[in-house]
């Protein structure tokens, strides 16, 4: 009776399983779907109104005015392009215009909005990757600040693109900013990223076209789960393929301690607002 019953269970556990791999079969096999400029919207990814087997929920797409959108974090952001081949997706902040220098994204968006910086890339989308060359995604970082800043290179005037407030200067620093690059006297206002790689340090109107062309983000843990199953993967860039590999307990604990012991200055800062007075240093 024992034998029996063991056996039962296994072929329950056979069949749940046939049935599993069924469906998540069936999401790779349907047809393709479009919206606006974006053709061939396929797995993970889905559009609004697709059959349910379609696709990852996750993933799923909107297209609203003939424009594919993507919801995350509450904003829904512009889809630009989805490249298949690296697993990434370019997505622009709507608020965003090319030709408006004043415009500026609607909320501040960074690595650590990634659940990647937290519970080791347990999110449907990372902002960074080990090892992935093909991901760009860097900060620029906007202050005001009571005085001008002249010795310091990394601070870039915005002129009059940008006001924060009736008194005060402007400033954009393009990447992470760590202590001691903030200027007594500033505070930051906002932290935007962008993924254009030939972005200039030194003019305000480079720095907003390459925030204007928007930032990718990747689902490479949900290709590497797909590919590699239990075990960790890698991209790799010349080969434009997936490599499986074992991670160990102690690699892992490297990587993320790693992680923390980088964190910029912003990570720090609640609501993405730090102001450091002048008798801070006293």
């Amino acid at each position: 009776m024992r034998r029996e019953r063991t056996l039962l269970v296994v072929l329950l556990l056979i069949l749940i399983h046939h049935i599993s791999a069924t469906k998540d079969h069936q999401k790779h096999l349907c047809p393709p779907s479009s919206c606006g400029h974006i053709p061939n919207i396929t797995y993970p990814f889905r559009l609004q109104g697709d059959p349910e087997n379609c696709g990852d929920e996750r993933y799923e797409l909107g297209c609203q005015n003939n424009v594919t959108v993507l919801y995350l974090h509450s904003i829904q952001y512009h889809v630009q392009a989805i490249n298949y081949d690296n697993y990434t997706v370019r997505v622009v902040d709507p608020a965003l215009q090319h030709h408006n220098c004043s415009s500026l994204p609607l909320r501040s968006l960074s690595r650590s909005n990634f659940s990647d910086t937290y519970t080791h890339r347990m999110g449907p989308y990372q902002a960074s990757y080990d090892n992935m060359e093909s991901l760009s995604f860097e900060h620029i970082v906007f202050l005001n600040c009571n005085h001008s800043v002249r010795e310091n290179g990394k601070y870039v005037e915005s002129g009059e693109c940008v006001k924060w407030d009736s008194k005060g200067y402007s400033y954009a620093v393009v990447g992470d900013l760590y202590a001691e690059d903030l200027e007594v006297g500033c505070d930051v206002k906002l932290v935007a990223p962008t993924s254009f790689r030939t972005l200039s340090y030194h003019s305000y109107g480079a720095i907003h076209r390459a925030l204007a062309y928007g930032f990718e983000i990747s689902w490479l843990n949900l290709a590497c789960q797909n590919h590699c199953h239990e075990d960790f993967c890698d991209f790799d860039s010349s080969s434009q393929k997936l490599v499986c590999y074992e991670q160990s307990l102690f690699q892992w604990l490297k990587k993320w301690l790693k992680t923390l012991a980088e964190l910029p200055l912003w990570w720090l800062i609640d609501k993405g607002e730090l102001y450091i007075e002048d008798d801070w240093m006293c």
